[in-house]
C-alpha cells in the first residue's frame, strides 16, 4: 500500500536522509498507545520486527504503563512496567513517545530515560495564540514542557490553533519556554478543526509563515524536521 502511493517506510535514520535527498514522502510507522502489550515486552519486539519505529506510551485508554491526561489517574504516574516498555524503546530502536501522558508519568519517564523523549502533539496551557479549546485536557505546563527537553528531546506543537499565523505564534511560545532546539511540528493534524492547516500538503506555507513571522531559515529548518531527525537518529539508528 505505501509503495501504490508513491512512499516508502523510514526503518533507519539513513532511510529518511536517503527519501529526503530524493524528494520523495517517507513514513514512520508509528503505535499511538501501547495497550497491546499488556504486560508482555515480546509485543514490542514484534511491532519492532514489523517495522515500528515510534511508540507512545499511552492514549485515550487505560493501560499498564502509566496514566493519560484525559483519564481517571489509577497508577500515579509511571508503572514498573512502564519503566520497561521506555527501557526496551531504547534497547530495540524506537521513538519513545510521550504525548497524552500526564505531567506525573512524564516526570517519572525523564527519570528513566536515557535517550530523547518527544512529545510529539500538544500546546502549553498558557497559550494566549491557542486561546479557548475544549482540548485543555491535552495541553501542558511550562515544567511539563521542560522535562522533556532536559532529556534532549522535542514538543511537537499541536495544530489546534485559529490559523497559520497563530500557530507560528505558538511556536514561538513553545521556543520561549524550552528553546529552538526542543520544539518541532506537531502531529495529529489532519481534519482537526479549527486548524492553522487543512492537510499535509499547505506545510510549505507553513514554513513559509514560519520565516515571516521572525523565524530564521536554520531555526525554521530545525522545528519543521531536524529536530525530530535528531531524536529519531538518536533513538533508532
Amino acid at each position: 500500500m505505501v509503495a501504490n502511493h508513491g512512499l516508502r517506510c523510514a526503518f533507519t535514520a539513513a532511510d529518511l536522509e536517503t527519501a529526503h535527498a530524493a524528494g520523495q514522502p517517507a513514513i514512520v510507522m508509528d503505535i499511538e498507545g501501547l495497550d497491546f502489550l499488556d504486560g508482555k515486552l515480546e509485543r514490542l519486539e514484534e511491532a519492532h520486527q514489523r517495522g515500528v519505529r515510534h511508540a507512545q506510551l499511552v492514549h485515550y485508554t487505560p493501560n499498564d504503563i502509566g496514566d493519560f491526561q484525559t483519564g481517571t489517574v489509577t497508577h500515579n504516574g509511571l508503572t514498573p512496567f512502564g519503566d520497561e516498555a521506555i527501557q526496551a524503546c531504547h534497547r530495540l530502536g524506537m521513538v519513545c513517545d510521550v504525548a497524552h501522558a500526564t505531567e506525573e508519568t512524564v516526570q517519572d519517564a525523564v527519570r528513566v530515560a536515557t535517550k530523547p523523549l518527544l512529545l510529539s502533539h500538544t500546546a502549553l496551557f498558557e497559550s494566549r495564540a491557542m486561546g479557548p479549546t475544549p482540548l485543555r485536557g491535552r495541553q501542558i505546563t511550562a515544567d511539563h514542557a521542560r522535562a522533556i527537553a532536559q532529556t534532549g528531546g522535542s514538543i511537537g506543537v499541536w495544530h489546534f490553533f485559529p490559523s497559520l499565523d497563530k500557530y507560528v505564534e505558538g511556536v514561538k511560545e513553545m521556543v520561549d519556554v524550552v528553546g529552538v532546539e526542543n520544539v518541532s511540528i506537531g502531529t495529529d493534524q489532519y481534519h482537526v478543526t479549527p486548524g492553522s492547516v487543512r492537510d499535509y500538503t499547505q506545510w510549505i506555507h507553513l514554513v513559509a509563515a514560519m520565516l515571516r513571522g521572525g523565524f530564521t531559515a536554520e531555526e525554521a529548518g530545525k522545528i519543521a524536521g531536524g529536530n525530530y531527525m535528531r531524536i529519531f537518529r538518536a533513538a533508532v539508528g
